[in-house]
Protein backbone atom coordinates (compact mmCIF):
# COMPACT_ATOMS: atom_id res chain seq x y z
CA UNK A 1 0.00 0.00 0.00
CA UNK A 2 1.42 3.47 -1.16
CA UNK A 3 1.87 5.57 2.14
CA UNK A 4 -0.25 8.58 0.92
CA UNK A 5 -3.22 6.27 0.77
CA UNK A 6 -3.18 5.31 4.77
CA UNK A 7 -4.10 8.91 5.42
CA UNK A 8 -6.98 9.16 3.18
CA UNK A 9 -8.25 5.74 4.66
CA UNK A 10 -7.70 6.91 8.37
CA UNK A 11 -10.04 9.74 8.10
CA UNK A 12 -12.67 7.68 6.49
CA UNK A 13 -12.24 5.28 9.75
CA UNK A 14 -12.75 8.30 11.69
CA UNK A 15 -15.11 9.62 10.95
CA UNK A 16 -17.13 6.30 10.27
CA UNK A 17 -16.22 5.36 13.82
CA UNK A 18 -17.39 8.96 14.81
CA UNK A 19 -20.55 8.22 13.44
CA UNK A 20 -20.81 4.79 14.54
CA UNK A 21 -20.17 5.58 18.34
CA UNK A 22 -22.39 8.77 18.26
CA UNK A 23 -25.11 6.76 16.85
CA UNK A 24 -25.03 4.91 19.26
CA UNK A 25 -26.27 7.05 21.58
CA UNK A 26 -28.21 8.62 19.12
CA UNK A 27 -30.20 5.75 19.22
CA UNK A 28 -30.89 5.04 22.66
CA UNK A 29 -34.02 7.49 22.81
CA UNK A 30 -35.69 6.08 19.75
CA UNK A 31 -38.12 3.89 21.57
CA UNK A 32 -41.89 3.17 21.53
CA UNK A 33 -44.21 2.76 24.85
CA UNK A 34 -47.09 0.85 25.81
CA UNK A 35 -49.69 2.17 27.50
CA UNK A 36 -48.85 2.39 31.25
CA UNK A 37 -45.39 1.49 30.47
CA UNK A 38 -42.91 3.21 32.89
CA UNK A 39 -40.51 5.98 30.78
CA UNK A 40 -37.51 5.93 32.13
CA UNK A 41 -36.32 9.63 33.83
CA UNK A 42 -33.04 9.62 35.21
CA UNK A 43 -31.66 12.64 37.78
CA UNK A 44 -28.24 13.73 36.19
CA UNK A 45 -26.99 16.51 38.56
CA UNK A 46 -26.91 19.85 40.32
CA UNK A 47 -24.78 22.97 40.90
CA UNK A 48 -24.73 26.49 41.22
CA UNK A 49 -26.66 28.24 37.77
CA UNK A 50 -23.33 30.53 37.01
CA UNK A 51 -20.53 28.03 37.15
CA UNK A 52 -21.28 25.26 34.88
CA UNK A 53 -18.17 23.44 35.36
CA UNK A 54 -18.68 22.58 39.41
CA UNK A 55 -21.71 20.34 39.26
CA UNK A 56 -22.35 17.79 41.69
CA UNK A 57 -24.58 14.17 41.65
CA UNK A 58 -28.03 15.01 42.35
CA UNK A 59 -28.00 12.94 45.17
CA UNK A 60 -25.51 14.80 47.15
CA UNK A 61 -28.37 16.39 48.05
CA UNK A 62 -30.59 15.16 50.57
CA UNK A 63 -33.48 14.49 48.28
CA UNK A 64 -35.70 11.58 48.50
CA UNK A 65 -33.58 8.51 46.88
CA UNK A 66 -34.69 5.12 45.87
CA UNK A 67 -33.62 2.64 47.71
CA UNK A 68 -30.61 1.16 46.07
CA UNK A 69 -29.91 4.13 43.90
CA UNK A 70 -29.23 2.68 40.50
CA UNK A 71 -26.57 3.88 38.38
CA UNK A 72 -27.03 4.10 34.36
CA UNK A 73 -24.39 2.67 32.32
CA UNK A 74 -22.91 5.62 30.94
CA UNK A 75 -20.61 6.10 27.34
CA UNK A 76 -17.11 7.83 27.53
CA UNK A 77 -18.70 10.84 26.07
CA UNK A 78 -20.95 11.31 28.33
CA UNK A 79 -18.59 10.57 31.31
CA UNK A 80 -16.09 13.12 30.27
CA UNK A 81 -19.16 15.63 29.77
CA UNK A 82 -20.08 15.32 33.23
CA UNK A 83 -22.65 13.32 33.37
CA UNK A 84 -23.80 10.76 36.43
CA UNK A 85 -27.07 9.42 35.62
CA UNK A 86 -29.10 7.28 38.31
CA UNK A 87 -32.63 6.34 38.52
CA UNK A 88 -34.87 9.33 39.43
CA UNK A 89 -37.19 8.95 42.38
CA UNK A 90 -40.41 10.20 40.39
CA UNK A 91 -42.22 7.50 38.12
CA UNK A 92 -43.65 8.32 35.24
CA UNK A 93 -45.79 5.82 33.33
CA UNK A 94 -46.93 6.34 29.46
CA UNK A 95 -49.79 8.19 29.58
CA UNK A 96 -50.99 7.61 33.12
CA UNK A 97 -51.72 11.40 35.08
CA UNK A 98 -50.89 12.02 38.25
CA UNK A 99 -52.41 14.86 40.69
CA UNK A 100 -49.69 15.91 43.73
CA UNK A 101 -48.66 12.49 43.98
CA UNK A 102 -46.27 11.69 47.07
CA UNK A 103 -42.81 10.36 45.69
CA UNK A 104 -41.67 10.29 49.17
CA UNK A 105 -42.03 12.21 53.02
CA UNK A 106 -38.70 12.86 54.66
CA UNK A 107 -37.18 14.32 57.93
CA UNK A 108 -34.84 16.72 57.64
CA UNK A 109 -32.24 17.37 60.16
CA UNK A 110 -30.56 20.55 60.40
CA UNK A 111 -27.44 19.88 58.67
CA UNK A 112 -29.83 18.92 55.82
CA UNK A 113 -31.48 22.14 55.97
CA UNK A 114 -28.65 24.18 56.10
CA UNK A 115 -27.38 22.33 53.04
CA UNK A 116 -30.39 23.10 50.83
CA UNK A 117 -30.70 26.63 52.10
CA UNK A 118 -27.34 26.95 51.10
CA UNK A 119 -27.69 25.39 47.46
CA UNK A 120 -30.75 27.57 47.05
CA UNK A 121 -28.63 31.16 48.10
CA UNK A 122 -25.85 29.55 44.99
CA UNK A 123 -28.73 29.22 42.87
CA UNK A 124 -28.68 25.83 42.35
CA UNK A 125 -30.69 23.90 39.68
CA UNK A 126 -30.82 20.36 38.65
CA UNK A 127 -31.08 18.40 35.54
CA UNK A 128 -32.78 15.45 34.76
CA UNK A 129 -33.29 13.00 31.14
CA UNK A 130 -37.08 11.45 30.36
CA UNK A 131 -36.85 9.49 27.25
CA UNK A 132 -33.59 11.67 26.84
CA UNK A 133 -34.79 14.87 26.18
CA UNK A 134 -33.43 17.31 28.80
CA UNK A 135 -35.18 18.93 31.48
CA UNK A 136 -33.90 21.38 34.42
CA UNK A 137 -35.43 23.46 36.86
CA UNK A 138 -34.49 25.62 40.34
CA UNK A 139 -34.66 24.02 43.60
CA UNK A 140 -35.74 26.38 45.44
CA UNK A 141 -35.79 30.33 45.64
CA UNK A 142 -34.53 33.39 47.93
CA UNK A 143 -37.50 35.73 48.75
CA UNK A 144 -35.39 39.29 48.94
CA UNK A 145 -38.81 41.55 48.50
CA UNK A 146 -38.42 44.86 50.56
CA UNK A 147 -35.80 43.55 52.34
CA UNK A 148 -32.21 45.05 51.92
CA UNK A 149 -30.27 43.21 54.82
CA UNK A 150 -29.08 39.65 53.45
CA UNK A 151 -29.85 38.65 57.47
CA UNK A 152 -33.81 39.18 56.83
CA UNK A 153 -33.79 36.96 52.98
CA UNK A 154 -36.27 34.10 53.13
CA UNK A 155 -35.06 30.86 51.55
CA UNK A 156 -37.96 28.25 50.42
CA UNK A 157 -37.63 24.61 48.87
CA UNK A 158 -39.75 23.66 46.52
CA UNK A 159 -41.44 20.38 46.93
CA UNK A 160 -43.71 19.90 44.09
CA UNK A 161 -42.74 19.40 40.60
CA UNK A 162 -45.30 19.37 37.21
CA UNK A 163 -44.24 17.23 34.51
CA UNK A 164 -46.29 18.06 31.45
CA UNK A 165 -45.39 15.60 28.52
CA UNK A 166 -46.16 15.82 25.35
CA UNK A 167 -46.81 12.71 22.76
CA UNK A 168 -47.65 11.31 19.32
CA UNK A 169 -49.10 8.19 19.30
CA UNK A 170 -46.63 5.78 21.16
CA UNK A 171 -43.41 8.17 21.41
CA UNK A 172 -42.61 11.23 23.61
CA UNK A 173 -42.11 14.07 21.73
CA UNK A 174 -41.64 16.90 24.48
CA UNK A 175 -41.50 17.55 28.46
CA UNK A 176 -42.16 20.76 30.28
CA UNK A 177 -41.39 20.98 33.91
CA UNK A 178 -42.55 23.64 36.12
CA UNK A 179 -42.06 24.25 39.91
CA UNK A 180 -45.43 24.54 42.01
CA UNK A 181 -44.38 28.14 44.22
CA UNK A 182 -47.56 27.59 46.61
CA UNK A 183 -45.73 24.88 47.30
CA UNK A 184 -42.84 25.26 49.22
CA UNK A 185 -41.07 25.19 52.26
CA UNK A 186 -39.71 27.62 54.60
CA UNK A 187 -35.94 26.64 55.34
CA UNK A 188 -34.93 29.65 56.63
CA UNK A 189 -34.28 28.68 60.09
CA UNK A 190 -31.82 25.92 61.36
CA UNK A 191 -34.22 23.25 62.19
CA UNK A 192 -35.96 19.50 61.64
CA UNK A 193 -38.50 19.41 59.90
CA UNK A 194 -40.92 17.21 57.07
CA UNK A 195 -40.77 17.82 53.85
CA UNK A 196 -43.37 15.68 51.67
CA UNK A 197 -41.85 15.64 47.82
CA UNK A 198 -44.66 15.31 45.37
CA UNK A 199 -44.84 15.40 42.00
CA UNK A 200 -47.81 15.74 38.97
CA UNK A 201 -47.76 14.52 35.57
CA UNK A 202 -50.41 15.56 32.87
CA UNK A 203 -49.86 13.84 29.11
CA UNK A 204 -51.43 15.76 26.27
CA UNK A 205 -51.28 14.59 22.12
CA UNK A 206 -49.10 16.43 19.96
CA UNK A 207 -48.65 16.46 16.33
CA UNK A 208 -45.15 17.23 16.09
CA UNK A 209 -43.60 14.12 14.67
CA UNK A 210 -40.90 12.45 16.54
CA UNK A 211 -38.49 13.27 14.12
CA UNK A 212 -38.54 17.20 15.43
CA UNK A 213 -38.28 16.64 18.66
CA UNK A 214 -35.40 18.12 19.23
CA UNK A 215 -35.94 21.48 17.10
CA UNK A 216 -37.08 23.05 20.46
CA UNK A 217 -33.70 23.24 21.82
CA UNK A 218 -31.72 23.99 18.52
CA UNK A 219 -34.41 26.81 18.00
CA UNK A 220 -33.39 29.52 20.52
CA UNK A 221 -29.78 30.06 18.80
CA UNK A 222 -31.95 30.54 15.67
CA UNK A 223 -34.14 33.06 16.42
CA UNK A 224 -34.33 36.07 13.98
CA UNK A 225 -32.47 38.39 16.50
CA UNK A 226 -29.81 35.66 16.79
CA UNK A 227 -29.54 35.52 13.36
CA UNK A 228 -29.47 38.97 12.88
CA UNK A 229 -26.31 39.39 15.26
CA UNK A 230 -24.12 36.05 13.67
CA UNK A 231 -25.10 36.97 10.43
CA UNK A 232 -24.11 40.73 10.69
CA UNK A 233 -21.09 39.42 12.52
CA UNK A 234 -20.05 37.54 9.39
CA UNK A 235 -20.93 40.41 7.09
CA UNK A 236 -18.69 42.34 9.41
CA UNK A 237 -15.72 40.25 9.25
CA UNK A 238 -15.98 39.69 5.77
CA UNK A 239 -15.92 43.60 4.99
CA UNK A 240 -13.22 43.99 7.43
CA UNK A 241 -11.34 41.12 5.62
CA UNK A 242 -11.90 42.23 1.85
CA UNK A 243 -11.11 45.19 2.77
CA UNK A 244 -7.41 45.45 4.55
CA UNK A 245 -6.35 42.10 2.76
CA UNK A 246 -7.67 43.51 -0.30
CA UNK A 247 -5.28 46.69 1.09
CA UNK A 248 -2.50 44.69 1.74
CA UNK A 249 -2.90 42.63 -1.32
CA UNK A 250 -2.71 45.69 -3.56
CA UNK A 251 0.48 47.24 -1.64
CA UNK A 252 2.39 43.90 -1.76
CA UNK A 253 1.59 42.89 -5.53
CA UNK A 254 2.63 46.31 -6.62
CA UNK A 255 5.44 46.35 -3.99
CA UNK A 256 6.62 43.15 -5.14
CA UNK A 257 5.40 43.92 -9.33
CA UNK A 258 8.08 46.98 -8.84
CA UNK A 259 11.07 44.27 -6.89
CA UNK A 260 10.24 41.70 -9.85
CA UNK A 261 10.99 44.56 -12.87
CA UNK A 262 14.09 46.57 -11.06
CA UNK A 263 15.53 42.93 -10.50
CA UNK A 264 14.92 41.60 -13.76
CA UNK A 265 16.44 45.20 -15.25
CA UNK A 266 19.31 44.84 -12.95
CA UNK A 267 20.41 41.53 -14.53
CA UNK A 268 19.56 42.87 -17.97
CA UNK A 269 22.05 45.83 -17.93
CA UNK A 270 24.44 43.87 -15.79
CA UNK A 271 24.68 46.70 -13.26
CA UNK A 272 26.92 45.60 -10.31
CA UNK A 273 25.31 48.27 -7.65
CA UNK A 274 24.53 46.16 -4.07
CA UNK A 275 21.35 44.09 -3.83
CA UNK A 276 19.22 45.43 -1.41
CA UNK A 277 15.85 44.35 0.15
CA UNK A 278 14.22 40.88 0.21
CA UNK A 279 16.79 39.57 -3.10
CA UNK A 280 20.23 40.64 -0.63
CA UNK A 281 19.20 37.77 1.64
CA UNK A 282 18.64 34.99 -1.03
CA UNK A 283 20.99 33.45 -0.06
CA UNK A 284 20.33 33.05 3.53
CA UNK A 285 16.28 32.84 3.31
CA UNK A 286 16.32 29.06 2.76
CA UNK A 287 19.21 28.62 5.87
CA UNK A 288 17.09 26.05 7.99
CA UNK A 289 16.06 27.67 11.57
CA UNK A 290 17.34 26.91 14.79
CA UNK A 291 15.44 24.47 17.15
CA UNK A 292 14.01 22.50 13.88
CA UNK A 293 13.39 19.41 15.53
CA UNK A 294 10.81 21.40 17.52
CA UNK A 295 9.19 23.31 14.75
CA UNK A 296 9.14 20.17 12.60
CA UNK A 297 6.99 18.82 16.28
CA UNK A 298 4.56 21.61 16.28
CA UNK A 299 4.14 21.52 12.54
CA UNK A 300 3.02 17.90 13.24
CA UNK A 301 0.98 18.86 16.00
CA UNK A 302 -0.63 21.30 14.16
CA UNK A 303 -1.62 19.49 11.10
CA UNK A 304 -3.26 16.88 13.35
CA UNK A 305 -5.30 19.79 15.37
CA UNK A 306 -6.29 20.95 12.07
CA UNK A 307 -7.25 17.86 10.58
CA UNK A 308 -9.29 16.93 13.89
CA UNK A 309 -11.52 20.94 13.62
CA UNK A 310 -11.99 19.54 10.20
CA UNK A 311 -13.57 16.02 11.27
CA UNK A 312 -15.62 17.87 14.23
CA UNK A 313 -17.01 20.36 11.69
CA UNK A 314 -17.96 17.60 9.41
CA UNK A 315 -19.66 16.05 11.69
CA UNK A 316 -21.32 18.90 13.08
CA UNK A 317 -22.49 20.15 9.82
CA UNK A 318 -24.26 16.55 8.58
CA UNK A 319 -26.20 17.12 12.40
CA UNK A 320 -24.39 14.31 14.81
CA UNK A 321 -23.82 17.13 17.32
CA UNK A 322 -27.64 17.83 17.87
CA UNK A 323 -28.59 19.43 21.25
CA UNK A 324 -28.34 17.37 24.11
CA UNK A 325 -26.61 14.22 22.23
CA UNK A 326 -25.16 13.75 25.59
CA UNK A 327 -20.94 13.38 25.07
CA UNK A 328 -21.66 13.30 21.79
CA UNK A 329 -18.54 15.96 21.08
CA UNK A 330 -16.07 14.50 23.69
CA UNK A 331 -16.29 11.16 22.06
CA UNK A 332 -15.52 12.47 18.74
CA UNK A 333 -12.74 14.10 20.43
CA UNK A 334 -10.95 11.50 21.72
CA UNK A 335 -11.69 9.23 18.77
CA UNK A 336 -10.22 11.40 16.31
CA UNK A 337 -7.17 12.76 17.89
CA UNK A 338 -6.35 9.27 18.55
CA UNK A 339 -7.32 8.21 15.01
CA UNK A 340 -5.15 11.33 13.27
CA UNK A 341 -2.23 10.91 15.60
CA UNK A 342 -0.47 9.22 12.08
CA UNK A 343 -0.88 12.39 10.38
CA UNK A 344 1.23 14.24 13.26
CA UNK A 345 3.82 11.62 13.07
CA UNK A 346 3.84 11.68 9.48
CA UNK A 347 4.51 15.25 8.97
CA UNK A 348 6.99 16.14 11.78
CA UNK A 349 9.18 13.32 10.66
CA UNK A 350 9.31 13.61 6.92
CA UNK A 351 9.51 17.86 7.38
CA UNK A 352 12.13 16.96 10.17
CA UNK A 353 14.02 15.13 7.29
CA UNK A 354 14.17 17.24 4.92
CA UNK A 355 15.42 19.89 6.71
CA UNK A 356 18.13 17.43 7.00
CA UNK A 357 17.60 16.51 11.20
CA UNK A 358 19.12 12.74 11.99
CA UNK A 359 17.51 11.89 15.09
CA UNK A 360 13.80 11.21 14.28
CA UNK A 361 12.78 9.02 16.69
CA UNK A 362 13.33 11.95 19.37
CA UNK A 363 11.11 14.39 17.05
CA UNK A 364 8.62 11.73 17.30
CA UNK A 365 8.12 11.82 20.88
CA UNK A 366 8.88 15.59 21.06
CA UNK A 367 5.39 15.66 18.78
CA UNK A 368 3.66 13.27 20.43
CA UNK A 369 4.34 15.03 23.91
CA UNK A 370 3.94 18.33 22.60
CA UNK A 371 0.18 18.77 22.99
CA UNK A 372 -0.67 16.04 24.92
CA UNK A 373 1.86 16.74 27.83
CA UNK A 374 0.56 19.94 29.14
CA UNK A 375 -3.27 18.74 28.25
CA UNK A 376 -2.28 15.70 30.53
CA UNK A 377 -0.22 18.10 33.16
CA UNK A 378 -4.19 20.46 33.65
CA UNK A 379 -6.41 18.00 33.13
CA UNK A 380 -4.21 15.99 36.20
CA UNK A 381 -4.48 19.61 38.59
CA UNK A 382 -8.10 20.20 37.85
CA UNK A 383 -9.15 16.55 37.95
CA UNK A 384 -7.37 16.90 41.81
CA UNK A 385 -9.36 20.23 42.49
CA UNK A 386 -12.39 18.08 41.12
CA UNK A 387 -12.10 15.37 43.36
CA UNK A 388 -11.52 17.96 46.66
CA UNK A 389 -14.80 19.55 45.54
CA UNK A 390 -16.41 16.05 45.06
CA UNK A 391 -17.62 17.42 41.78
CA UNK A 392 -19.10 15.12 38.79
CA UNK A 393 -16.04 16.41 36.98
CA UNK A 394 -13.70 14.16 38.47
CA UNK A 395 -13.25 11.44 36.17
CA UNK A 396 -13.71 8.02 37.65
CA UNK A 397 -10.90 5.78 37.86
CA UNK A 398 -11.74 3.62 35.21
CA UNK A 399 -12.71 6.52 32.46
CA UNK A 400 -8.68 6.95 33.36
CA UNK A 401 -8.09 3.78 32.36
CA UNK A 402 -9.94 3.99 28.80
CA UNK A 403 -8.13 6.86 27.75
CA UNK A 404 -4.77 5.68 29.25
CA UNK A 405 -5.06 2.82 27.14
CA UNK A 406 -6.50 4.57 23.99
CA UNK A 407 -3.35 6.28 23.79
CA UNK A 408 -1.37 3.69 24.45
CA UNK A 409 -3.37 1.14 21.85
CA UNK A 410 -4.24 3.95 19.27
CA UNK A 411 -2.58 6.73 19.33
CA UNK A 412 1.17 6.03 20.21
CA UNK A 413 1.15 3.30 17.74
CA UNK A 414 -0.44 5.26 14.95
CA UNK A 415 2.31 8.33 15.44
CA UNK A 416 4.98 5.88 15.40
CA UNK A 417 3.49 4.31 12.29
CA UNK A 418 2.95 8.00 10.86
CA UNK A 419 6.94 8.89 11.67
CA UNK A 420 8.06 5.36 9.95
CA UNK A 421 6.16 6.81 6.71
CA UNK A 422 7.77 10.22 7.30
CA UNK A 423 11.21 9.35 7.49
CA UNK A 424 10.84 6.46 4.47
CA UNK A 425 9.35 8.92 1.96
CA UNK A 426 12.62 10.40 0.72
CA UNK A 427 11.32 13.89 0.34
CA UNK A 428 13.70 16.83 -0.35
CA UNK A 429 13.48 20.53 0.40
CA UNK A 430 12.28 22.54 -2.58
CA UNK A 431 14.45 25.65 -2.39
CA UNK A 432 14.75 27.57 -5.23
CA UNK A 433 18.03 29.48 -4.08
CA UNK A 434 21.61 28.00 -3.13
CA UNK A 435 22.22 28.71 0.96
CA UNK A 436 25.63 30.80 1.26
CA UNK A 437 28.23 29.20 3.61
CA UNK A 438 27.99 31.78 6.04
CA UNK A 439 24.82 33.85 7.03
CA UNK A 440 24.66 37.48 6.14
CA UNK A 441 24.45 39.19 9.56
CA UNK A 442 21.28 40.76 9.64
CA UNK A 443 20.80 44.78 9.97
CA UNK A 444 19.77 46.89 13.61
CA UNK A 445 15.94 47.04 13.51
CA UNK A 446 13.67 49.60 14.69
CA UNK A 447 11.23 47.79 18.04
CA UNK A 448 8.15 47.56 16.07
CA UNK A 449 9.70 44.65 14.08
CA UNK A 450 10.54 42.69 16.96
CA UNK A 451 8.81 39.52 16.98
CA UNK A 452 6.52 40.61 20.04
CA UNK A 453 5.33 44.08 18.15
CA UNK A 454 4.97 41.68 14.95
CA UNK A 455 2.83 38.97 16.61
CA UNK A 456 0.64 41.92 17.91
CA UNK A 457 -0.44 42.92 14.65
CA UNK A 458 -0.49 40.03 12.87
CA UNK A 459 -2.82 38.36 15.67
CA UNK A 460 -5.02 41.65 16.12
CA UNK A 461 -6.57 41.35 12.51
CA UNK A 462 -8.28 37.23 12.86
CA UNK A 463 -9.29 37.93 15.91
CA UNK A 464 -10.84 41.35 14.95
CA UNK A 465 -12.59 38.66 12.00
CA UNK A 466 -14.39 36.06 15.04
CA UNK A 467 -14.10 37.89 17.80
CA UNK A 468 -18.27 38.79 18.21
CA UNK A 469 -18.86 35.03 17.19
CA UNK A 470 -16.17 33.76 20.37
CA UNK A 471 -19.58 35.55 22.67
CA UNK A 472 -22.12 32.64 21.36
CA UNK A 473 -19.45 30.33 21.54
CA UNK A 474 -18.42 31.16 25.08
CA UNK A 475 -22.01 31.54 26.27
CA UNK A 476 -22.10 27.66 24.89
CA UNK A 477 -19.24 25.44 26.79
CA UNK A 478 -18.98 28.31 29.64
CA UNK A 479 -23.07 28.74 30.05
CA UNK A 480 -25.70 27.41 29.15
CA UNK A 481 -27.12 28.76 25.89
CA UNK A 482 -27.20 26.45 22.97
CA UNK A 483 -25.22 26.58 19.92
CA UNK A 484 -26.49 25.46 16.63
CA UNK A 485 -25.43 27.29 13.87
CA UNK A 486 -22.84 25.27 13.00
CA UNK A 487 -23.02 27.03 9.15
CA UNK A 488 -21.98 30.07 10.23
CA UNK A 489 -19.20 29.02 12.44
CA UNK A 490 -17.60 27.01 9.71
CA UNK A 491 -17.73 30.31 7.73
CA UNK A 492 -16.03 32.29 10.29
CA UNK A 493 -13.59 29.20 10.51
CA UNK A 494 -12.65 29.77 6.66
CA UNK A 495 -12.30 33.13 7.51
CA UNK A 496 -10.08 32.95 10.15
CA UNK A 497 -7.63 31.06 8.08
CA UNK A 498 -7.84 32.97 5.06
CA UNK A 499 -6.97 35.97 6.94
CA UNK A 500 -3.54 34.57 9.08
CA UNK A 501 -2.60 32.90 6.07
CA UNK A 502 -1.99 36.47 4.44
CA UNK A 503 -1.41 38.32 6.98
CA UNK A 504 1.29 36.15 8.11
CA UNK A 505 2.96 36.03 4.69
CA UNK A 506 2.44 39.96 4.56
CA UNK A 507 4.58 40.12 7.92
CA UNK A 508 7.15 37.92 5.93
CA UNK A 509 7.39 40.11 2.81
CA UNK A 510 8.21 42.72 5.74
CA UNK A 511 10.33 41.42 7.16
CA UNK A 512 12.50 39.46 4.60
CA UNK A 513 12.19 43.16 2.96
CA UNK A 514 13.95 44.78 5.60
CA UNK A 515 16.94 42.38 5.31
CA UNK A 516 15.83 39.99 7.86
CA UNK A 517 16.72 36.45 6.61
CA UNK A 518 14.94 34.15 9.96
CA UNK A 519 11.62 34.02 8.82
CA UNK A 520 10.81 30.53 10.14
CA UNK A 521 9.93 31.37 13.42
CA UNK A 522 8.89 34.02 12.91
CA UNK A 523 6.13 33.20 10.61
CA UNK A 524 5.16 30.50 12.45
CA UNK A 525 4.78 32.62 15.51
CA UNK A 526 3.02 35.58 13.68
CA UNK A 527 0.40 33.12 12.79
CA UNK A 528 -0.35 31.18 16.07
CA UNK A 529 -0.58 34.61 17.77
CA UNK A 530 -4.29 34.92 17.41
CA UNK A 531 -4.63 32.05 20.32
CA UNK A 532 -2.73 34.61 22.38
CA UNK A 533 -5.76 36.79 21.69
CA UNK A 534 -8.46 34.54 22.25
CA UNK A 535 -6.78 33.84 26.12
CA UNK A 536 -6.65 37.31 26.70
CA UNK A 537 -10.92 37.50 25.73
CA UNK A 538 -11.18 35.57 28.38
CA UNK A 539 -10.11 37.38 31.19
CA UNK A 540 -12.88 39.96 29.47
CA UNK A 541 -15.44 37.48 29.37
CA UNK A 542 -14.91 36.02 32.74
CA UNK A 543 -15.05 39.53 34.33
CA UNK A 544 -17.42 41.19 32.21
CA UNK A 545 -19.94 39.30 30.31
CA UNK A 546 -19.98 36.01 32.98
CA UNK A 547 -21.20 35.45 37.00
CA UNK A 548 -18.36 32.47 37.33
CA UNK A 549 -17.21 32.40 40.83
CA UNK A 550 -15.38 30.27 43.32
CA UNK A 551 -11.65 28.40 43.04
CA UNK A 552 -12.92 25.72 41.01
CA UNK A 553 -14.76 27.04 38.28
CA UNK A 554 -12.28 29.41 37.91
CA UNK A 555 -9.18 27.02 37.57
CA UNK A 556 -11.54 25.15 35.32
CA UNK A 557 -12.17 28.36 32.72
CA UNK A 558 -8.69 29.81 32.69
CA UNK A 559 -7.02 26.01 32.80
CA UNK A 560 -9.19 24.07 30.17
CA UNK A 561 -9.26 27.34 28.15
CA UNK A 562 -5.35 27.22 28.17
CA UNK A 563 -5.12 24.27 26.38
CA UNK A 564 -7.86 25.08 24.23
CA UNK A 565 -5.93 28.32 23.29
CA UNK A 566 -2.56 26.58 23.25
CA UNK A 567 -4.36 24.65 20.51
CA UNK A 568 -5.39 27.22 18.39
CA UNK A 569 -1.65 28.28 18.68
CA UNK A 570 -0.35 25.30 17.05
CA UNK A 571 -3.22 25.37 14.50
CA UNK A 572 -3.04 28.22 13.34
CA UNK A 573 0.92 28.70 13.08
CA UNK A 574 1.21 25.74 10.84
CA UNK A 575 -1.02 27.67 8.68
CA UNK A 576 0.53 31.00 8.58
CA UNK A 577 3.85 28.89 8.25
CA UNK A 578 2.82 26.65 5.55
CA UNK A 579 1.77 30.13 3.67
CA UNK A 580 4.32 31.50 4.38
CA UNK A 581 6.72 28.76 2.84
CA UNK A 582 4.83 28.86 -0.28
CA UNK A 583 5.42 32.44 -0.71
CA UNK A 584 9.12 32.78 0.12
CA UNK A 585 9.43 29.60 -2.54
CA UNK A 586 7.18 31.95 -4.91
CA UNK A 587 9.13 34.75 -4.65
CA UNK A 588 12.42 33.73 -5.17
CA UNK A 589 11.64 31.41 -7.81
CA UNK A 590 10.38 34.46 -10.28
CA UNK A 591 14.06 35.71 -9.66
CA UNK A 592 17.48 34.36 -11.02
CA UNK A 593 19.30 33.56 -7.78
CA UNK A 594 23.15 32.69 -8.29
Amino acid sequence: MEWGTIFPALATVSLLLCFGIIGVVADASNHRYKSEETVPLYANKVGPFHNPSETYRYFDLPFCSPAPVKDKLEALGEVLNGDRLVDAPYKLDFRVDYDSKSACKKQLTKEEVAKFRSAVEKDYYFQMYFDDLPIWGFIGKVDKEGKSDPSEYKYFLYRHILFEVLHNNDRVIEINVHTDINSMVDITEDKDIEVDFMYSVKWKETETPFEKRMEKYSQSSSLPHHLEIHWFSIINSCVTVLLLTGFLATILMRVLKNDFVKYAHDEETGDDQEETGWKYVHGDVFRFPKNKSFLAACLGSGTQLFALTTFVFILALVGVFYPYNRGALFTALVVIYALTSGIAGYIATSFYCQLEGTNWVRNLLLTGFLFCGPLFLTFSFLNTVAIAYNATAALPFGTIVVIVLIWALVTSPLLVLGGIAGKNSKAEFQAPCRTTKYPREIPQLPWYRGAIPQMAMAGFLPFSAIYIELYYIFASVWGHRIYTIYSILFVVFIILLIVTAFITVAMTYFQLAAEDHEWWWRAFLCGGSTGLFIYAYCFYYYHARSDMSGFMQTSFFFGYMACICYGFFLMLGTIGFRASLLFVRHIYRSIKCE
